[in-house]
Formats: C-alpha cells, sequence, structure tokens
C-alpha cells in the first residue's frame, strides 16, 4: 500500500492520493460508498487499477484502527 497510496504537497493540497495522481484517495471511497463498482469506477478512470481502489480501502481500514473508544459526554 506504501507505494500505491501517496501524499505530495504539491498535489491535492497534500490529501492521500492514488500513485501521485490526481485522485485522492477520499474520492475512491466516496464512490464506492454511492455505490459505485469497481469495475464501473475502472471504466469512468482508466488510469486507476484493482489494486489502486483496494490500497484507498487498505487505506480507511487502518485509519479507523483504534485501541479504545471512550464515549465523550458533552
Amino acid at each position: 500500500m506504501a507505494n500505491l497510496i501517496t501524499v505530495d504537497p504539491a498535489i491535492c493540497h497534500g490529501k492521500p492520493c492514488i500513485r501521485g495522481l490526481r485522485y485522492p484517495v477520499e474520492n475512491v471511497l466516496e464512490w464506492l460508498a454511492s455505490g459505485m463498482s469497481t469495475e464501473e469506477i475502472l471504466a469512468d478512470y482508466p488510469d486507476l487499477n484493482k489494486e489502486d481502489i483496494l490500497a484507498s480501502l487498505a487505506y480507511a481500514a487502518r485509519l479507523s484502527h483504534v485501541k479504545r473508544f471512550e464515549r465523550l459526554v458533552a
């Protein structure tokens, strides 16, 4: 995943992107969340490949790891 997800301050304001291209990981995740299939994404964005989409999902999964959850009381 490290070579597929890149962060460069000069590209997309430093957001995590696919292979230094101007495809932020958040866009790929939003497309998937909206119901687009991997095949539809690949058809619409020929610069991407299946590994890019899987790397985006793995990146999101890694970000969601927490050691402990505490309820915040307002």
